[in-house]
């Protein structure tokens, strides 16, 4: 699965949550998702902004969770996921990547 599906994905996810009143960045290798939670709606795009969390990873380790044949705890304590800033909002994900 290459970025564009990845973000059409996101994109028709962030359309169905709350949004999270902060700015949360997935860094999947080379490529930028922007989650902009801080509007009435989630705004889904590849602006590389500062945000309050910002989740590193490769987009296969992404897919991996997302398929849940990854659990997150693990890709973090294993250092597959790198997590920076507010960890409360990297809870939240699981609604955005399931």
């Amino acid at each position: 699965m290459g970025i564009e599906s990845i973000l059409e994905a996101i994109t028709k996810q962030a359309a169905n949550v709350a949004p999270f009143g902060a700015k949360l960045k997935f860094v999947l290798g080379e490529d930028v998702i922007l989650i902009d939670g801080t509007g009435d709606s989630n705004i889904v795009s590849q602006n590389d902004e500062e945000a309050a969390c910002t989740i590193s990873t490769e987009a296969d380790t992404f897919m991996q969770l997302k398929n849940g044949e990854l659990n997150p705890m693990m890709a973090v304590m294993t250092g597959k996921v790198k997590i920076k800033g507010d960890m409360g909002l990297a809870m939240k994900l699981q609604s955005l990547i399931q």
